[in-house]
């Protein structure tokens, strides 16, 4: 099979999957950006985590130019992203019992606040415990995730329970188990994965929406604008003096 065909034929696959997120998961969409709503209004703080791959999603949200300047990423050392060596050390923080309390406790984050949690399969620890801990701080959270791994895989907590059991809001990413859309003759293993496109659009709507429920209730929502376009770094600098008490990437 040429390689234009299967090109196209991811393209098919993630464009199908951002139809149904989009279709499927509207009031869940709807329901994580009023809880972001709510928060900013009521003078609260919105963090956004997510280990290895996920965490790609999480930083498209923050310091970004067009995005909602109250979004902290809540970055847990060595999870971040694949800068670690071995690679694999990140994978095996991810199931590591107690990592997740160490850093929210060490963490600014307080009760009212928002944790959006996002984790593909949302079976290891990392992010089952940091959604029940957030949550028995007082933080309101939102899970990411695919819903097909808690029906057909097995939980990697002691507890059993994946994230969207720990969640006030859970978006369903709609990704196949394995993360892999394509299969073709002469290549072993499935491939072409989706997760990253399907949850970083789920995470800008999901942002776009909070935006526009605070403009209705006629909150101008502080959004960044690009630095590359004149201006852009002047009013930037306004909106992060303003809320400097709610943005923690600058300190």
């Amino acid at each position: 099979m040429s390689g234009n065909k299967l090109a196209g034929q991811f393209f098919d696959a993630a464009i199908e999957l951002l139809r149904r997120a989009r279709d499927e998961e509207a009031e869940h969409i709807a329901d994580a950006a009023a809880l972001i709503a709510d928060t900013v209004a009521d003078g609260g703080r919105i963090f956004v985590f997510g280990a290895g791959h996920s965490s790609i999603a999480a930083q498209d949200v923050v310091y970004r130019a067009g995005g909602l300047a109250l979004v902290n990423l809540l970055a847990v050392p060595g999870t971040v992203g694949v800068d670690v060596t071995p690679a694999t050390l990140g994978s095996a923080l991810e199931r590591v019992d107690g990592l997740a309390g160490a850093v929210l406790d060490t963490s600014p984050v307080q009760a009212g606040d928002v944790l959006v949690v996002i984790s593909l399969s949302g079976r290891n620890s990392l992010p089952v415990e940091m959604a029940m801990n957030a949550r028995a701080l007082g933080l309101k959270v939102v899970g990411v995730t695919s819903l097909a791994y808690a029906e057909h895989t097995k939980s990697r907590h002691v507890s059993g329970t994946f994230l969207k059991d720990h969640c006030d809001v859970v978006v369903d990413s709609k990704i196949g188990i394995g993360d892999a859309e394509l299969t073709a003759d002469g290549i072993a293993a499935p491939f072409a994965p989706a997760s990253t496109v399907v949850t970083s659009a789920l995470m800008q709507a999901v942002i776009a929406s909070a935006a526009g429920e605070l403009a209705a209730r006629g909150i101008e929502p502080p959004m960044l604008r690009s630095g590359n376009v004149d201006g852009g770094h002047e009013w930037n600098g306004r909106v992060l003096a303003e809320y400097r008490d709610r943005i923690f990437f600058r300190h």
